[in-house]
């Protein structure tokens, strides 16, 4: 084994312990986007980048770009993000940004010259976690974002989303605008590294994958609408009880994951009057359906909307869907997928591949651009949590196996 991807795996790690250290409390990670901890590890990223000799700007919606140029102006983009969910891990996103910073190293001042030119990106608002939508600054890249989806979002504390990004000099009237400043950057490719954030790798006994694609995304909230009555006076059998519409739907909701090997999640409920003597009146719980298979997803789509239907039939309340956000399933770069496998196969000796469940960048990145992904195993499948691990030589061999595939692309 190259004592250089050894030494440098280690870097990574010790890296990401600093920005742990950095940007973590009692409770976990708390690089949330769009705050001073996110911006502190957005500084502390564009230093050490700029020591390994690499060039740093900022585009329009917000995104981190370290750049080392190479021979030739084809350039190969790889990262990730630094921000995080509320109480989250030290690795989500994080392990994907900061082993850019070994791979500017090895080809900045003192390393050797790249052939192609080198792009180490911090994607902005990977997570949606403070206002609701997720891969913000690569859908802005992409040109996939409607502004309209975000313009009027508000957090938890009321304030709006235009203020809050105003805050980091972005614009979301021009934030489109780094859709133009990615197609000036003349990239031909892209990588992420990433934790999977699940049990498999852990129950297959693997260290790290390769990732063929991502899952699509089917997220929307149903509202349902009955009548409020007194707890005490009004017989069960003739209530109108919106909330016992959403728990028969949500029910079903597993059963059609069960069938379609696929995933539903209601992650969010609200109930209105929210009293206990109250019938409830309105329940919006929010419904989140994946799979990799297109033609799966929209059947599980399809059967959702029929057990809604049959909820609400059944307790006699109405129901209807407002649409949070759709994104078809990603299959990544053919010729990528191999060069990951064989990265991975040099490593481990086996070339184990995977898809993932949870979104990334890459599925917005992979709309324009040969992309692929590589994952590390977490122990116990645990992620957005400060509970969230991955033993040290376990992160390791799965760094050295992404700097091999970054050899591989950028030489």
């Amino acid at each position: 084994m190259s004592s250089d991807l050894v030494s440098g795996a280690k870097r990574v790690v010790a890296d990401l312990r600093e920005l742990a250290a950095m940007t973590s409390d009692e409770n976990g990670a708390q690089r949330v986007a769009w705050t001073p901890t996110w911006q502190k590890a957005r500084e502390w990223f564009a230093k050490k980048a700029q020591e390994a000799g690499a060039e740093v700007t900022v585009d329009a919606a917000g995104n981190s770009w370290a750049k080392i140029a190479g021979s030739s102006s084809d350039a190969v983009a790889m990262g990730s993000h630094l921000d995080c969910v509320p109480n989250g891990g030290w690795l989500d996103g994080a392990l994907g940004a900061v082993v850019t910073l070994e791979i500017l190293r090895r080809y900045g001042k003192n390393g050797k010259a790249p052939k192609n030119t080198i792009l180490a990106v911090n994607w902005a608002d990977e997570e949606g976690a403070r206002f609701g939508r997720s891969l913000i600054g690569s859908s802005a890249a992409s040109g996939t974002l409607d502004i309209k989806e975000i313009v009027d979002r508000v957090d938890n504390d009321g304030v709006k989303l235009v203020d809050a990004l105003k805050v980091f000099d972005v614009d979301v009237a021009n934030i489109l605008k780094a859709h133009e400043q990615f197609k000036q950057k003349n990239i031909k490719q892209y990588l992420e590294l990433h934790i999977e954030q699940g049990p498999v790798l852990e129950s297959m006994k693997k260290e790290v994958a390769c990732v063929y694609g991502i899952t699509g995304v089917e997220r929307h909230y149903i509202i349902f609408k009955g009548q409020a009555a007194h707890a005490g006076s009004f017989p069960t059998l003739m209530r109108q009880d919106a909330f016992l519409a959403a728990a028969q739907a949500s029910l079903a909701f597993k059963e059609i994951a069960i069938k379609y090997d696929g995933v539903c999640t209601v992650g969010k409920v609200s109930v209105k009057p929210d009293v206990v003597t109250i019938v409830p009146e309105t329940c919006t719980i929010s419904l989140d359906q994946r799979s990799v298979n297109k033609e799966v997803l929209a059947n599980m789509y399809a059967d959702a909307k029929a057990a809604v239907e049959k909820a609400a039939k059944d307790q006699k309340v109405t129901a209807r869907w407002e649409k949070i956000w759709t994104i078809a399933p990603t299959i990544f770069d053919a010729n990528l997928t191999a060069l990951c496998k064989q990265a991975v196969e040099e490593e481990t000796g086996e070339p184990t591949t995977i898809f993932s469940g949870p979104l990334h960048d890459a599925a917005e990145m992979a709309k324009l651009v040969p992309s692929i992904m590589m994952f590390a195993e977490s122990d116990c499948g645990l992620s957005h949590c400060k509970q969230e691990d991955t033993k040290d030589e376990v992160l390791e061999t799965a760094i050295r196996a992404y700097l091999r595939l970054a050899d591989k692309v950028v030489m």
